[in-house]
Parts: structure tokens; C-alpha cells; sequence
């Protein structure tokens, strides 16, 4: 039990301080992406463009920070307790957006950026995380086929739809991506422990070397294509330790508490999830809607900068 503790000592911290950074990355990347021409999805080309964008760089540090944090987590704890941790980087993402426009964060939308932690929060208290391994122990077959249908999903909404369909089939397939990516991250951690050059003999590291950069570059487009980030964040950071959750108990053994109650409780807090991105989804196009004008009656251009939540 102490060896436990040791572990969940180093894991939640690192996962938390991880959140701050992927939040501060977020606010920095979702108000640089607005200031370069929009591309088509998936076009590296954007990331050319964002690379002359100070902002960005500084996201692009935080990242990498945040990364190297959740590795860290991961190392040390179930990726279904690390994952829905990495949550807290809404009302993280929320201050920073806020500071990076010289202005007061926007009350509502930390209101709803807090109901959607309490709710995953809520889950995660139900679901009672235990075990698992650093390894794969199970065929991965089944539920990547299920990911890959889902990433599919959503990448298809973003090309069938407009607005906020469009944003939001985006954030869906980054958020499959990232939770992917941190299942992979959870064996590369494991194995790093054992020594530097193990990751390369295993196709794990290979397979994060590829999915992970296509997560981010669809996040990106998230970000330039959404009228605001709140909601599409909300999406990405909720998917993403959901499909954590899948991860850990299909492919590495974690287990979970199960029954009727708890089955219930989750879906109570699924609810409360769903809750919180309609408030904040409501609140930031309230705050991106042309505004009369004091002059005049005349309304800025929706194409005009609008700030970021």
C-alpha cells in the first residue's frame, strides 16, 4: 500500500501541473491559429504557417512540458487515473485565454469548464481505477477497430457539416487521437523504466511517433476553425481521458467497479459532462456574436479577432 501511495504521490501532481501546461498550450495555440489564413484539415502547411507565430512557440514548449509531465504520470500511475486528471486543463486553458487577451476570465464559462470536471471527476470516483499494467495484455484488435469507427466519425461530421458540427466532428477525432496516444505513452513510459533503449524494439513508440503528430495537427484545425475554444476543448479533453479509460481496462488490466449503481452514477455524470459543454458551447458563441456597435447600430464583422474562451 505505501509502494501505492509513492506512486499516486508522483502521478497526481505531475498530472495536474501537466493540465496547467496543456491549458496554457491550448490559449496560446487556439489564439495563434486565428491570426494565420485558414487551411484545408490535415494540411501541414498550417504548421508552417504557425511556426512564425511566437505565441505558438510558447504553446509549443508548454506541450512538450505538458508532455514530458504526463509521461511522467503515466509512469506512475493507471492511466484511468492520470487521464481524466489531465481534465483540470479547461479552467487552466480558460485563465490563460483570459490573460493572453488582457482581460477578466469570463465567469460562465469557467462555471462551465468546472461542471465538466466535477463530472468526469464524478466518474472517476465511481469507476474506482485499480491495477493494470504498463504492458498491452490484451488484443488490441476489438477496441482499436471501435476508435478507428469513432476517429472515422468524427473526421467525417468535420467534412459533411459547417459551424459548429464542423468544430466539434474535429475535436471528436483529436480527442480519439490524444487518448490513443496516451494509452501508447503509458506502455513507452513503462518500458523507459526498464531502460532508454527498450521503447525502440516495441512498435508502441512507432505507432505514437505517427498518430500522435496527426492529433495535433487536427487540434490545430480545431482551434483555427472554431468560432471559440471552450466548447471544442471541452469535447477534446473529455473524449480524450474517456477513451483513457477504455484503454486501460481493454488493453492494459486496469479494472473498475461495476454494478447497477455505479452504471448509474456514471451516467449521471456523463450527464453533468454534457452539461458543462452546453453551457460553455452557449456562453462562447454568446461572447463571439456581433456587437452593436457604440456609434451607430453597426455590428463587427464576424471575420474580425474575437477572443478566445
Amino acid at each position: 500500500m505505501t509502494a501505492e501511495w509513492d506512486s499516486l504521490a508522483v502521478a497526481v501532481p505531475a498530472a495536474v501541473v501537466g493540465a496547467a501546461l496543456m491549458g496554457l498550450a491550448s490559449a496560446a495555440q487556439a489564439k495563434a491559429t486565428k491570426e494565420v489564413p485558414q487551411g484545408k484539415t490535415l494540411d501541414p502547411g498550417l504548421l508552417v504557417k504557425l511556426a512564425h507565430r511566437p505565441l505558438w512557440l510558447v504553446g509549443i514548449v508548454a506541450t512538450i512540458g505538458g508532455l514530458l509531465l504526463q509521461v511522467l504520470a503515466l509512469g506512475f500511475g493507471p492511466l484511468m487515473l492520470v487521464q481524466p486528471l489531465l481534465v483540470t486543463a479547461l479552467p487552466f486553458a480558460a485563465a490563460f485565454s483570459a490573460w493572453l487577451s488582457h482581460r477578466h476570465a469570463d465567469r460562465v464559462v469557467v462555471l462551465g469548464a468546472l461542471v465538466c470536471v466535477a463530472g468526469l471527476s464524478g466518474f472517476l470516483a465511481l469507476a474506482q481505477p485499480t491495477g493494470g499494467s504498463n504492458e498491452l495484455v490484451s488484443d488490441v484488435g476489438p477496441l482499436a477497430v471501435v476508435l478507428g469507427m469513432v476517429a472515422l466519425l468524427g473526421l467525417g461530421l468535420s467534412t459533411v457539416l459547417r459551424g459548429a458540427g464542423r468544430v466539434l466532428g474535429l475535436a471528436l477525432a483529436t480527442g480519439v487521437f490524444y487518448g490513443v496516444t496516451a494509452g501508447l505513452m503509458k506502455v513507452v513510459a513503462g518500458q523507459l523504466r526498464e531502460g532508454a533503449g527498450v521503447p525502440f524494439t516495441h512498435w508502441a513508440l512507432y505507432v505514437v511517433c505517427v498518430i500522435g503528430p496527426i492529433g495535433f495537427l487536427l487540434s490545430q484545425n480545431t482551434f483555427q476553425q472554431g468560432r471559440a475554444m471552450s466548447p471544442a476543448l471541452a469535447v477534446i479533453t473529455t473524449i480524450d481521458p474517456l477513451v483513457g479509460v477504455a484503454i486501460g481496462i481493454g488493453w492494459m488490466g486496469e479494472s473498475a467497479a461495476t454494478g447497477a449503481g455505479v452504471l448509474a452514477g456514471e451516467l449521471m455524470a456523463a450527464a453533468v459532462i454534457v452539461a458543462g459543454i452546453a453551457i460553455l458551447a452557449y456562453r462562447s458563441n454568446h461572447l463571439v456574436a456581433p456587437q452593436a456597435s457604440p456609434a451607430g447600430g453597426s455590428r463587427v464583422h464576424p471575420s474580425q479577432p474575437v477572443p478566445s474562451q
